[in-house]
């Protein structure tokens, strides 16, 4: 059993059952250890704690209530994981904004999802003020050095005192309204329990080994799904959080280096960044135990180069907003399957259904939809019944609008995104098919693969290709390569030569947007 101290209460807590359990219950747990480190500072357990508090009482002050929504728009580092517990704390649901949305998109989600309050650095603060976003914002709580006018400093909220006791929070109540990405259209926000997030940290640590005795890098922002669920691992686990404001690759390898950190947390395109660096043959990365990667397909040859280099093994792992985190992933003592996204997570289950019939389940080896079910899913999209019954079965299987295969042995491959898809001259061509081919060939460092309309065959395959640093190639070279290894229908139609690639804030390539490039 726990104890738990909140002003005069004292509550037992014999596991954390909510996202404003987890501060105290690892404060008790795991003490002076130390839970993040900055740039900025180290904070250990008990402090990260005494400030979660001291918010929660400051946002309660602010007549911020059990209920309300919260917008929180601040950098990767200590402040936002402390608001994050300060606004669970007191009942209120976290409405994260990546600190790259401009401020335009920080309104429509504001207004989408009636946020009373933001939580954002000065200069944010003003911007909204001065777009007058929806009338339910009324609260404002500013970050930096310099105030914003008609709101509240960070810093004065900070030593609220003295603590008084907090609201009941149940597992059912709703903690997040967590935004999509917006790689294929408008983003939707999912709502999201505190039991979903809780069993999905919980059933992550436990397929990833993850311990006090881990020391974690990464660079995913704790405003992304798997970021938050990496961040949440810190304080369910008791493990060290290395936390990147944002990634860099230098940066990332100097922290693995030097916190001889076990875990380095990733997407794809920061593992390719990694492999065209010089810095990576300067660096001892020989204390990593295994290392994560997910948010997007990554072709096989980039995955064994990781493998290879890095000296320890990649765990693929597929999740969505919609299921608060991991949906599917590898367990470092499990069969090695790289390009499989792997298995379930504990009390979860996984179905490939027939494109045909979402009724039937697709043959081994056959593509389908891929379904979802378990305690994670999300309870539905905020204020949008029609989007969610079309996402979320009545038997709570969750339409994920991924395609992917089962292969004999239950491990699960993604094969590209079912709205993605090409279909030229009536045959279907997937995106990441051509992608892994021509990530084979040596001079590539990125590729990416869209649809491009066409008069004749509706849609034809364009290539977008980022050179390795030093390499040259030219795009007849690359077509013959494609030409040897593919069907001549899905050779793509034209190769074009790209400094850089579209990408969201949490660094998904956006392959909507890849006709801008050469528009």
């Amino acid at each position: 059993m726990r104890i738990q101290h909140r002003g005069n209460a004292t509550h037992v807590i014999s596991r954390p059952n909510t996202l404003s359990d987890l501060p105290s219950y690892a404060a008790q747990r795991y003490g002076t250890r130390v839970a993040v480190r900055t740039t900025e500072c180290d904070l250990d357990f008990c402090e990260v704690e005494n400030r979660v508090s001291a918010l929660a009482t400051g946002l309660g002050r602010l007549g911020v209530r059990k209920g309300d929504r919260v917008v929180l728009h601040l950098a990767n580092n200590w402040r936002w994981i402390v608001a994050y517990y300060a606004i669970a704390r007191i009942g209120a649901v976290v409405v994260p904004a990546n600190i790259l949305l401009v401020p335009e998109e920080i309104d429509f989600i504001a207004t989408d999802s009636g946020a009373v309050a933001v939580i954002a650095p000065t200069a944010v603060v003003e911007a909204l003020q001065r777009l007058q976003v929806s009338q339910d914002l009324r609260r404002y709580i500013a970050v930096g050095d310099v105030g914003a006018r008609n709101a509240s400093a960070w810093n004065d909220l900070l030593l609220a005192s003295p603590l008084q006791p907090f609201v009941q929070v149940g597992e059912k109540d709703l903690s997040t309204i967590g935004y999509t990405s917006g790689t294929t259209g408008r983003p939707k926000g999912a709502m999201l329990t505190h039991a979903a997030i809780v069993t999905n940290t919980a059933m992550t640590a436990t397929m990833h080994v993850r311990t006090s005795s881990d020391v974690v890098v990464t660079a995913l922002p704790c405003s992304h799904v798997y970021g938050n669920v990496v961040m949440n691992g810190a304080f369910l686990c008791g493990y060290t959080l290395v936390l990147l404001e944002r990634f860099e690759v230098e940066a990332a390898l100097e922290a693995i280096e030097r916190n001889r950190a076990t875990l380095f947390e990733g997407v794809p395109t920061m593992y390719y960044y990694l492999l065209g660096s010089t810095a990576l043959d300067r660096h001892d990365v020989s204390s990593l135990t295994r290392a994560s990667v997910g948010g997007q397909t990554m072709p096989l040859p980039q995955m064994k180069e990781v493998r290879q280099r890095l000296g320890c093994p990649l765990l693929e792992l597929w999740g969505m907003t919609e299921i608060a985190g991991l949906g599917t992933t590898h367990s470092p003592y499990g069969p090695e399957r790289l390009g499989s996204i792997g298995q379930p997570l504990p009390l979860s289950e996984c179905r490939i259904g027939d494109l045909r019939d979402g009724q039937r389940d697709a043959a081994v080896g056959e593509a389908g939809e891929l379904l979802f079910r378990g305690p994670s899913v999300m309870n539905g999209y905020f204020n949008l019944p029609e989007a969610t019954s079309e996402a979320l079965r009545s038997d709570r299987w969750l339409r994920t609008g991924d395609i992917a295969y089962r292969d004999a042995d239950g491990f699960i491959y993604v094969v590209d995104r079912l709205k993605e898809m090409i279909i030229t001259g009536g045959y279907n061509i997937y995106p990441s098919e051509i992608e892994r081919v021509l990530a084979g060939h040596p001079a590539v460092q990125i590729v990416a693969v869209g649809g491009r309309p066409d008069d004749a065959k509706g849609e034809l395959a364009h290539a977008y290709v980022v050179l390795r640093p030093s390499s040259s190639v030219d795009a007849e070279a690359l077509m013959a390569y494609c030409r040897s290894r593919l069907a001549a229908y899905k050779v793509p139609k034209a190769i074009h030569f790209v400094h850089d690639l579209p990408k969201t804030s949490t660094g998904k390539i956006i392959r909507r947007a890849l006709g801008s490039l050469n528009a």
